[in-house]
């Protein structure tokens, strides 16, 4: 069996370049198709990337027989549907975070997955980088000591009014597009919540521009976010232990690996190898399609996810703490 898998992209939305990048450095991910909405803008997207056949309907590239996986870049509120009717139409799904603020929903599309004997994974790359993996072994080493509180950001500033992110009925807002890396980050130092709290300050087209959430996690250890798109860019990740902590300035997009290890004695930094996040998730799934690799994100770290975005979102409607 051929170890390239072909693969499809739903939409031409602006990440799609980042991972036609990384499938260009990769021998087991090859981009054969994509779809639009618009046919002449499918073919023009086509032609600019080098990509070999373009539709002008999603319906139309799930029906291609040589399309083996799809990565779905379309608006959050989408997600879910075009994630069922490709693994219905028989494609493997990687479908871009976060997969849904419901975790109702998350269940129904892995169900869908299992039926169809098919990969369902959400795509939050960093988890995929080597930097990510060195963190995890640094804390569970004990690196800092017992860990009692994780420290998330992730924000920039969204002028255009247009933005996809700022429409209420897409799901936009800052909690879904940035701060679901902030909850990820903390899940994965600091496992499951056991309670959460909630505060958002809404925009003039009702999605939260500014979120700001605190949690309560196992082993009296807790955990604070902040999210938005009305902040300057900012991106951090810290794990602090009684001992110490482990600070990230690059923890997301993961472009200057380093790992601070500050203690009493002064700050130590940990560099890692420089690797392409987004080429590692496309080759993560296409290894497991061909049965070379298991899967590093589930069922059970996306219904994870969604369940905490949704109690967050209920705790800053409701103004009080959700527990879980």
């Amino acid at each position: 069996m051929n170890s390239t898998v072909n693969w499809g992209f739903l939409s031409t939305a602006h990440i799609n370049d980042k991972l036609l990048a990384g499938a260009a450095g990769s021998d087991r991910v090859d981009v054969i198709a994509v779809a639009s909405r618009d046919a002449a803008r499918a073919q023009a997207y086509a032609g600019e990337r080098g990509i070999e056949r373009a539709y002008g309907s999603y319906e139309e590239l799930l029906a291609d027989p040589d399309v083996e996986a799809v990565y779905i870049s379309l608006p959050n509120s989408l997600h879910v549907e075009w994630s069922i009717r490709a693994l219905e139409a028989g494609k493997h799904v990687l479908c871009e975070k976060p997969l849904s603020r419901r975790a109702e929903e998350v269940e129904r599309a892995f169900d869908t997955a299992d039926r169809a004997d098919r990969f369902l994974m959400e795509a939050f790359m960093y988890r995929h980088n080597p930097q990510t993996a060195k963190l995890v072994e640094l804390v569970d080493g004990g690196a800092i000591g017992r860990l009692r509180l994780v420290r998330a950001a992730f924000s920039f500033p969204l002028e255009d009014a247009e933005n996809v992110r700022l429409n209420a009925s897409l799901e936009g807002g800052g909690l879904m597009d940035v701060g679901c890396y902030c909850v990820s980050g903390i899940r994965l130092l600091g496992g499951e919540p056991e309670q959460v709290y909630g505060e958002q300050v809404l925009s003039e087209s009702g999605v939260d521009e500014l979120f700001a959430g605190t949690m309560r996690l196992h082993g009296d250890a807790l955990a604070q976010f902040d999210a938005g798109l009305v902040l300057p860019e900012r991106h951090e990740l810290e794990a602090i232990g009684e001992e110490g902590s482990l600070f990230l300035d690059d923890p997301w997009h993961c472009e200057r690996p380093v790992i601070e290890h500050r203690t009493a004695a002064g700050i130590e930094e940990i560099a890692v190898e420089p690797a392409d996040s987004y080429r590692l998730e496309l080759e993560n799934m296409s290894d497991a399609i061909r049965g070379e690799a298991e899967l590093l994100l589930g069922r059970e770290d996306a219904v994870g996810q969604a369940r905490v975005i949704e109690a967050l979102y209920a705790s800053a409607v409701e103004a009080r703490p959700v527990k879980l």
